[in-house]
């Protein structure tokens, strides 16, 4: 098979489009013909210093496709069936092998490419609100990184349960086309003033929770949005901006922060129902899934790099 590979982990350049061996079908896993990948935030910092599991790497965490091949204890799956899968590493490629507990089927007549983009960003964004961020109807919640792929989640996801939305992004062009998502306040975090703009929409009292998957400066300036009690949820760290957190600063207003990772409880029977739910809802066209541009497989260098340009607004998509 063809896959996007690399030997050491750099800039997008590292990328080689390669044969590789096919992967073998576990038992208890499928192997799958992949139709589209969804790159995830992971998979460019997995690229830029991540782990290598050997040499040549393939990396990535999310792929769709049809099911070529079964193992002997599967039997919820079968051949010809189409699935959207997460993987720790292995989407950028012609072919992927994965537990079938990790896999969701796609229904009939559905976007397999949207499909396709579900899992890790509507997975962790409804985690982040709901599981670990307790959102309730009626309040009002901020949403870093807003034209990222959890974000543009995170924001139809707490439009449909009743909250007041404001996210950032690095301009306000980049969240404008999320207004018919259910963004109801944009805020250009590459502003000095942005933590005024946020506690100004609010009159003052702050935000109840706060979904943050960049870090660094931008999770402090997210504590200090926080209304009396305020929640504030780290997740990803996208911004690659590690800096120390003084978590007493929480004290004084009774405020918390807690860690998301959807990949410690992914394959519990909680998280599988609920991502597959989210695929329900994505192919019933209840929630929608922005793709930016598409890239064949073997342009992943330029997949990335325009990721990581900060210009696109929801997903980038490779095409095997």
């Amino acid at each position: 098979m063809k896959a996007a590979v690399y030997y050491e982990t750099g800039a997008p350049d590292v990328f080689r489009y390669e044969d590789v061996p096919d992967p073998a079908c576990p038992a208890d896993g499928v192997l799958i013909r992949v139709e589209a990948i969804s790159i995830e935030g992971g998979d460019t910092l997995n690229r830029a210093g991540g782990m290598m599991l050997g040499t040549p790497h393939i990396v990535g965490y999310q792929a769709a496709g049809t099911i070529v091949e079964t193992g002997t204890n599967v039997t919820s799956r079968h051949v010809g069936q189409r699935v959207v899968a997460t993987m720790f590493a292995g989407s950028h490629a012609e072919l992927v092998a994965v537990p079938d507990v990790i896999t969701w089927p796609i229904p009939d007549g559905a976007d397999l490419v949207a499909c396709a983009c579900v899992p890790v960003a509507f997975g962790t964004a409804d985690d982040c609100l709901f599981e670990f961020g307790h959102l309730v109807e009626g309040e009002t919640v901020l949403v870093q990184a807003g034209a990222g792929g959890v974000g543009v989640a995170a924001i139809q996801l707490a439009k449909r349960a009743g909250a007041t939305v404001i996210a950032t992004a690095s301009s306000l062009e980049r969240l404008a086309p999320l207004k018919d998502l259910g963004l109801d306040h944009a805020v250009d975090y590459s502003r000095d003033d942005w933590i005024d703009k946020v506690r100004s929409l609010t009159a003052g009292k702050g935000v109840d929770l706060a979904v943050d998957s960049v870090g660094g400066k931008i999770l402090q300036g997210s504590v200090r949005c926080l209304a009396y009690r305020g929640r504030a949820i780290t997740v990803g760290s996208a911004g690659r901006d590690p800096q120390p957190f003084d978590i007493s600063v929480l004290a004084m207003a009774n405020q918390s922060i807690t860690g998301v990772f959807l990949g410690a409880e992914i394959a519990t029977p909680r998280a599988s129902k609920m991502i597959g739910d989210l695929v329900d809802d994505v192919a019933a066209g209840r929630l929608t899934v922005l793709v930016d541009r598409t890239f064949p497989l073997s342009a992943a260098a330029e997949s990335h790099a325009f990721i990581e340009s900060r210009r696109a607004v929801g997903r980038v998509v490779l095409i095997p």
